[in-house]
């Protein structure tokens, strides 16, 4: 195989070598960012502080994004193939670079159209504190009255949380205390009351 494409490559003209060479390269890392990407090895992991249940409130998935690395490869993958189909079906010079330029960005229109209804399948997991409002939860760490100071309350919210929450009551809230949600106050601290 190898002796033919040697002769072969001998006989080619440079715009033919041109795109074989464009061809190759960019259709094995086509392939292994292909494989990458069934592994899982394309995603890192990120350590981040604070909440991301609270802080993450506006994320809307992947924005649409027509240049990007991958997108660059599975354009230069068709490109290279489409313009080696061209020559072989002996179409001019400027047609050749014409349709593979064009397949190209197709491709690449394609990519960035997949990974971007891919994000906006995701579910959203965000957490607003708001949808707290009017459910009923525990005490775990005692609630000062007046807005002294803040404890913490556990509530079944997307999964059981622990939440600092303040009171208007004029006495503390113990801990065990059943309490219902009334408000949020700066999208941060629960406002609650003790339930009826």
């Amino acid at each position: 195989m190898f002796e033919f494409f040697g002769l072969s490559w001998e006989t080619m003209t440079l715009f033919e070598k041109f795109y074989w060479c464009i061809a190759i390269p960019s259709s094995l890392l086509f392939i292994l960012q292909v494989l990458l990407t069934f592994i899982g090895s394309d995603s890192h992991d990120i350590e981040a502080d604070g909440n991301p249940d609270l802080s993450i409130e506006h994320d809307t998935g992947i924005d649409f994004q027509f240049l990007s690395i991958k997108n660059l490869i599975a354009f230069f993958t068709i490109f290279g193939w489409t313009g080696i189909i061209c020559i072989d079906s002996n179409l001019s010079i400027w047609l050749t670079i014409l349709i593979s330029t064009i397949c190209g960005l197709l491709m690449m229109l394609l990519m960035a159209s997949i990974m971007y209804f891919m994000g906006k399948l995701t579910e959203n997991g965000v957490f607003h504190l708001s949808t707290t409002i009017g459910k009923i939860g525990t005490v775990y760490l005692t609630i000062p009255g007046n807005r002294k100071g803040s404890g913490q309350i556990q509530i079944d919210a997307q999964g059981f949380r622990t939440i600092d929450a303040i009171t208007d009551n004029n006495d503390d809230i113990s801990t065990g205390s059943i309490i219902e949600v009334v408000d949020v106050l700066n999208n941060d601290i629960l406002v609650v009351k003790i339930s009826n």
